[in-house]
């Protein structure tokens, strides 16, 4: 994909921002329990300065402040940014429209950087070097992934509806989806890049069931169905809301594993 093409891409979300807040999936407390325990090692602090990247409309933020943190959110949708700053009335929230990769940040400053289903959106050569730049010696990144799994939970419902898209995305490729036991690209690509210490990873399941109408919303805030022509998106959606009425009685659940992801700044 061209760099014009993508950055349309990873804006795309601002089209779809209320259906976007309202049907993507939240993350487990425990996740963020886990997170801030990790923290602790690092840093007693009772507001620890957090950068989050690609908060999209909050989803992560909202536990992020729940936590007493002071949060820098990094967004690069103009519609997204101006969504958060609605959403969250804290002054401990600080927005910034701006790319992660451009992003003024203060280097050896923070105590965590955290990014919720958005670290792959961000330049390769990046994200883990300038993550590891702003953060304060033993100060942690966390990167927190949504991996859809192969589960009975989903009756078919994946395997049967790839045609669906073949239909209307015929480059559309069948991909093998990972078992309960998923490990993540950002955990390895962590852990060989030799930046960080003590990586960890931990795993939560969190399937999530959508009634018909909620899961074509979920359908259209994809980033790759709102890149559609406006025709074959909408005949996407209704052929596939279709098949979820006739064939599985009106739901269809979407089964998930949340991972997390954990290293720390050395302090050499």
């Amino acid at each position: 994909m061209h760099n014009d093409a993508r950055e349309a891409e990873r804006v795309a979300f601002d089209n779809v921002l209320e259906i976007y807040d309202r049907v993507r999936p939240s993350y487990p407390p425990a996740l963020f329990d886990e997170m801030f325990h990790y923290l602790r090692d690092a840093t007693d602090a009772a507001e620890p300065l957090v950068v989050e990247i690609g908060p999209g409309t909050g989803k992560a933020t909202a536990s992020l402040l729940d936590r007493c943190a002071r949060v820098t959110a990094v967004e690069i949708g103009p519609e997204m940014s101006a969504f958060l700053r609605r959403k969250f009335a804290s002054e401990r929230l600080r927005v910034i429209n701006v790319p992660f990769e451009e992003a003024e940040l203060a280097l050896g400053t923070y105590d965590l950087v955290v990014s919720a289903t958005a670290f792959h959106w961000i330049d390769p050569g990046v994200r883990f070097v300038k993550s590891r730049e702003i953060l304060r010696p033993g100060g942690v990144l966390a990167v927190v992934s949504t991996n859809q799994i192969a589960s009975d939970a989903d009756r078919g419902f994946f395997e049967r509806t790839f045609p669906v898209y073949l239909k209307y995305r015929p480059d559309e490729q069948n991909t093998e989806v990972p078992g309960e036991n998923v490990v993540p690209v950002e955990y390895e690509e962590m852990r060989s890049s030799g930046l960080f210490d003590d990586v960890t990873l931990h795993r939560y399941r969190w399937d999530q069931t959508y009634p018909t109408a909620a899961y074509a919303d979920l359908v259209r805030s994809y980033s790759g169905t709102q890149m559609m022509e406006p025709g074959p998106r909408e005949g996407l959606i209704a052929d596939l809301s279709a098949v979820i009425d006739a064939e599985y009685g009106g739901s269809v659940t979407r089964p998930l594993v949340m991972t997390l992801a954990m290293g720390r700044k050395g302090t050499r």
